[in-house]
This record gives C-alpha cells, structure tokens and sequence, in this order.
C-alpha cells in the first residue's frame, strides 16, 4: 500500500507555518514538523497527528533528522526579529536547510518569500528574503518559491499594522510610501498556493509572484479597510520629508508591532508591491470560486469580532475554523484590540443557588448595590437615541436565548454553568458581559468569573474605554459580589 506523500513543515509556531498544518492534513497529506520550542505548539489540536522534531535549524544534524524521507519540504523560518546582523542569519540558515535536503534526497522544497520589485533597490529585509530563495533553489533540491505581498489574515504583521493604523487614526499624517501600489492576497489563497505546490511536477523550479485580485495604493487600501472594517473614512495626508526611520517610530508608537519588525517592514515599502505575471495559476489553478477580493479577507480577518465571537475558543469544534482566526502562537500584539475586565470570586453557596442570581441580573431586580450607576448608563444611552434600560426582562427569574435584558441581548445561555449578554447600547465598538460558574469541590460551593469584554472600534472606540473605566472599579465589584453572595 502507498503511502501519502510526507511534508516537513518549519516555523510551525510561525504565522503562516501553524495555519498549513491543518491545510496540509486535511488533504491527506502526512505531517512532521521542525520546531525549536515544540512546547509552545501543545495548543493546537493537530498536534497528536503530527510527527514532532524538536531543535535547532542551524543545526545540520537536527536538519537532517527533519528531512530524512520527506517529499515536501516547506521552508517557513525566518530571523525578523532578530535585533542584529539578521541577514547572515537567514543566509547561514538557508545553506545548512539546503545542504540538509539534498544529502536526504527531498522531493521538493517550497519556500514563502515576498515579491521583488524588478530592478529595485532592495531593503535589507526583502534582500534577505530574496537571497533566501536563491540559496534553497541553488541547493540541487526542486524548489518553488512563492512571492507574495501584504498578506490578510488576522495575525500577519504587515496586516496588523494596517489595522491599528486605520482603527486608532481617524486624521493621519504620513509617508509618502502611502502612494505606492501594493497587491495583497488573502492568507487562504496563500495556502491555497502552499499546498498546491507540493503537487507541481518533480521538474519544476523557480519562483512565481502570488497576489489577490486587487491592486492598490497602500493609502486606498487603508481606506479600504475602514470601509469594510464600518469605519468612517479616513482623513489621509502624505507627505515627503518622513524617512523611514520617522516612519517606523511612528508606527511603532500608533501601533503595537515591535519597532524591530516595524522597522524592516516599513523599509520594504518603499517599492512597488505588485505581482509580475500569474504564471503560477497556470501551475497552480485558482481555488474553487477565486481567489479572495480584499474586502472578503478583511472581513473574515475581522471574524475575531465579529458574529458572536469574543469568548469563544478558536478550536471549538461547534466553529468552523478559517485560516484568518487567530491561534494561540500568534504574538500577543496580533489578533486586534479586545480590551477586557475579569473579576473572579469563590462563594459559599452551591452552583444552584448562585445561578439562580445570575440568571435574574438586571431588570426591577437591578445589578448590585451599584446599581444606581447602571441607571445613569441606561439614562446617557437613551439620550444619545439608545435603548437604554427601559426594555427590563421578559421573565424576572428566568432567560431565554434572544431575550432582551435592559440595554443587553442575551446571546448565550448554558444553565448552571455559563450566561453571556451583548451590549445594545449607543458605543464606539462591541461589548459583552458573561459570567460563568463551576463548582468547588473542596468547599461544596462556587467558583465564579465575571469577565466584560470590549473590542473597541477607531480611535473614539479606545477612548470610550478609557473614559468608562473608572466607573469598572464601581460597578463590577459590586456586582459579582451580589452574585456570589446574594
């Protein structure tokens, strides 16, 4: 009996690296994966059907452990965040991977690199790269290197910076660079591109530009963004004299991507960013329905956000997972702003009669001893054109799924165990309020955690946190003392 071809995959605690994996199984392939840390990959549910190497890429021996028997090897690793002398990092990585792949025979190897701009002088990051992809195709192994730009995916760092620019910055002063056209390519398409490389035929080698459907300025795009994002249009001025060093303190400063990283990406967009040809569909056909417009994979970037989201996990198996959800190895800077208060608290009385307290919250049967803060809430939102608190409850005791509840919608209800609500009142962004409560077998009564969620949208969004959260130390004390002691 054959077996299916193996893939190595590298950088697997990577951006790119932890979302092929389960692309790669689910078309049957047979995985390994190279990791220098593999505890950090213990999140992922894939990890039980994968072979795990653990070690270091510049070690030769461990390479060579990698590759022995692979068909497929993908080379994802990069030195970006390194604070110096990265390029001869990624050049002396590059050659012992190499070196490594032919010794064990690999069928091919398939590289993610970025588009480079014909004739262009280079930043020393896209230098790198581009030598990178030399080096692998140079090694005697079949190599396809795949270019692409900015890529949209929740997580990607270059989309990142995108969004915490266009969020927090309704009035923008910037770089010139803003004028240059960019063709991003949504991260499924990306994989789309990756899996189907390891099925080109054994003779072809050679890097091809990989891009999405649109072509703009990175100012259109930004503008792009907050229209898909439902923000208002953003106020952009260009202008000469910020040098790149300028430019990666100011985005280093709006946004939370490392200065290090910030600053070899914004050096990098100083060129053009646009695919040279499309040889690669004719190598590699479109996927079932085309490839993503940039609207599409800003939105499903956004899905962290959105539909209902917040609290839960990206690995519910309820949930059909996409590959721009966030995992839990994206950098804690990726995934977008959730600004959150959690208060936990133990109760002497059973589960029971704890819930019973939850699920009657709000209503004539108020919140806490705060209540009176609720009011004054409930007062500013009706004035503003909101709901405010006059909905009350359908039932004083008991909630249903859709229930009104005050200025709140009852969005999730497990008796006994979890209640979350979604805020309906007047606010720049999206709120909930859940509680959940287990048992404590030590003490025969409760474990409690109130915990309230806000993704805060463009910069009032952030600014409406920051002027509400005083009244938090008010409020959500007392309410989750009222639950856990009645």
């Amino acid at each position: 009996m054959t077996k299916e071809p193996l893939c190595l995959v590298t950088g697997a605690t990577g951006y790119i690296g932890g979302r092929l994996i389960p692309e790669l199984l689910a078309k049957g392939f047979r995985v390994r994966v190279l990791a220098r840390n593999a505890a950090r990959l213990k999140d992922h549910p894939w990890i039980d059907q994968v072979e795990l190497v653990e070690g270091d890429a510049f070690d030769s021996k461990v390479d060579e452990k990698a590759l022995k028997g692979v068909d497929v090897a993908y080379y994802l690793m990069h030195s970006l965040m390194e604070k110096t002398d990265f390029e001869s990092r990624e050049q002396q990585m590059a050659e012992v991977f190499g070196k490594a792949a032919a010794k064990q025979k690999v069928g091919r190897i398939v590289y993610l690199g970025g588009i480079v701009p014909a004739e262009a002088e280079l930043s020393p990051h896209m230098s790198a790269r581009a030598n990178t992809g030399k080096i692998l195709r140079e090694s005697g192994v079949p190599t396809i290197e795949l270019r692409a730009g900015i890529v949209i995916g929740s997580g990607s760092a270059s989309f990142e910076m995108l969004r915490y620019l266009t969020e927090r910055l309704p009035f923008m002063i910037t770089p010139k660079w803003l004028n240059i056209r960019i063709q991003p390519i949504a991260v499924r398409d990306v994989l789309h591109y990756l899996v189907g490389a390891a099925s080109v035929k054994k003779d072809v080698t050679g890097s091809f530009d990989i891009g999405g459907p649109d072509i703009f300025s990175y100012k259109v795009m930004m503008q792009k963004y907050a229209e898909a994002a439902g923000l208002r249009k953003r106020i952009i001025i260009p202008v000469p004299v910020m040098t790149p060093k300028l430019s990666s303190g100011w985005v280093g400063l709006v946004t939370p991507v490392p200065y290090t990283l910030a600053k070899r990406l914004v050096a990098s967009l100083k060129n053009e960013v646009v695919a040279a040809d499309d040889r690669i569909r004719k190598l590699i056909p479109d996927p079932k329905g085309g490839l993503t417009p940039f609207k599409k994979a800003v939105e499903l970037a956004l899905v962290r956000i959105k539909d209902r989201r917040v609290e839960t996990r990206w690995s519910d198996a309820s949930i059909p997972w996409t590959p721009s959800d966030p995992l839990p190895t994206d950098p804690d800077w990726a995934g977008g702003s959730l600004y959150k208060d959690i208060r936990k608290l133990d109760s002497k009385d059973p589960v029971s009669a704890v819930w019973a307290r939850i699920e009657a919250i709000g209503g004539d049967n108020g919140y806490s001893t705060a209540t009176w803060a609720w009011e004054l809430r409930g007062l500013a939102d009706k004035v503003t054109g909101g709901v405010g608190l006059r909905r009350g409850r359908r039932d004083p005791n008991h909630l249903q799924v859709g229930d009104a509840l005050d200025f709140w919608r009852v969005e999730k209800l497990d008796r006994l165990k979890t209640l979350r609500l979604r805020a309906e009142m007047k606010m720049p962004g999206l709120a909930w309020l859940e509680f959940t409560v287990v048992p404590d077998p030590s003490t025969g009564g409760s474990k409690i955690t109130q915990t309230a969620t806000y993704a805060p949208k463009g910069l009032m969004g952030h600014l409406y946190w920051w002027s509400v959260w005083p009244m938090h130390g008010i409020v959500f004390p007392s309410m989750i003392k009222q639950i856990a002691n009645g």
